[in-house]
């Protein structure tokens, strides 16, 4: 009534002189000459509109509720003023219709598990027609899809359905899981005790090895002493021989011509080596003849 206004930091005053447009005023005090000044106050704050349920369509011809919040502030004072009169109760028309828009190109199952782009399509459409008011839309945001009660018995079976489907296949995951476990376990068995009985065959080989080449060894050890014992025997008797005189030994050999002589067998072979063993005995009777 006197013209004096306080406006707050998140508020600004257009101000009208006769009716038309002046400025934007605030924050601060401002004073605004009555009867030929007017104001209107905005609010800059964000703030959101409740969409309250609506029933929508969607592309496979199925009926869906559906309410959301949309999210807005002011960011040009004097449009919001000037270029619309209501700028809450448009957007709330608007909203509604472009809802019923954006579900009715979505099949019901993608307007189950795609909210997201659809709260993300709705705050487009939506921002492209509140900019032009200056006020800018900045969320969209779903709170929540109700289908009708035969689609909510279907949801509710396939999703029982998915469940023991699931079930189903842990269970044989863990099976297949337990049988490899078990194959696997095998398999480590079966290796360890082939690779025991390999390291048993070596060292058995390894052994009989050892036990032949002692064996051949010892063999070997024993051979040389008999050779060496057998050599030093005949180095024995070929010392003795060397100290036999030649009479001695042809009087052996007479004792053996004898013993031949003696034997009941009619024939009797003398070796070439007898006439060796006469020449002595010839040459003694000779020198016995001659008178010597």
């Amino acid at each position: 009534m006197f013209g004096i206004n306080f406006v707050r930091e998140y508020q600004r005053l257009i101000v009208f002189r006769l009716g038309r447009f002046e400025s934007v005023a605030g924050p601060g005090f401002v004073f605004v000459f009555p009867f030929i000044k007017s104001a209107i106050r905005v609010d800059l704050r964000e703030f959101y509109l409740t969409i309250p349920s609506q029933t929508c369509i969607t592309k496979d011809n199925a009926p869906i509720d559906i309410d959301f919040l949309i999210y807005m502030r002011v960011l040009n004072a004097k449009d919001s003023v000037i270029e619309v009169a209501d700028f809450s109760g448009s957007a709330q028309g608007m909203a509604t219709t472009t809802l019923r828009a954006v579900i009715g190109d979505i099949p019901l199952d993608d307007v189950l598990a795609k909210r997201e782009e659809i709260n993300q399509v709705l705050r487009v459409k939506l921002d492209e027609v509140t900019g032009r008011w200056g006020v800018k839309v900045t969320s969209v945001e779903i709170r929540e899809i109700t289908p009708p009660r035969a689609i909510q018995d279907a949801m509710n079976r396939q999703m029982a359905a998915e469940r023991e489907r699931r079930a189903v296949v842990i269970e044989a995951e863990g099976r297949r899981q337990a049988t490899i476990a078990v194959a696997e376990g095998d398999k480590q068995a079966n290796i360890l005790r082939a690779e025991g009985e390999r390291q048993a065959t070596i060292l058995k080989a390894e052994a009989d090895r050892q036990a032949e080449i002692l064996t051949a060894e010892g063999e070997r050890q024993a051979s040389l002493l008999r050779g060496e014992g057998f050599s030093l025997g005949l180095e024995k008797i070929y010392n003795v021989a060397k100290e036999v005189d030649a009479n001695t030994m042809n009087l052996q050999y007479l004792d053996a011509l004898k013993s031949i002589g003696a034997s009941p067998a009619s024939k009797w072979i003398l070796p070439l080596e007898i006439t060796g063993l006469l020449r002595p005995f010839a040459n003694v009777l000779n020198r016995g003849s001659n008178g010597d």
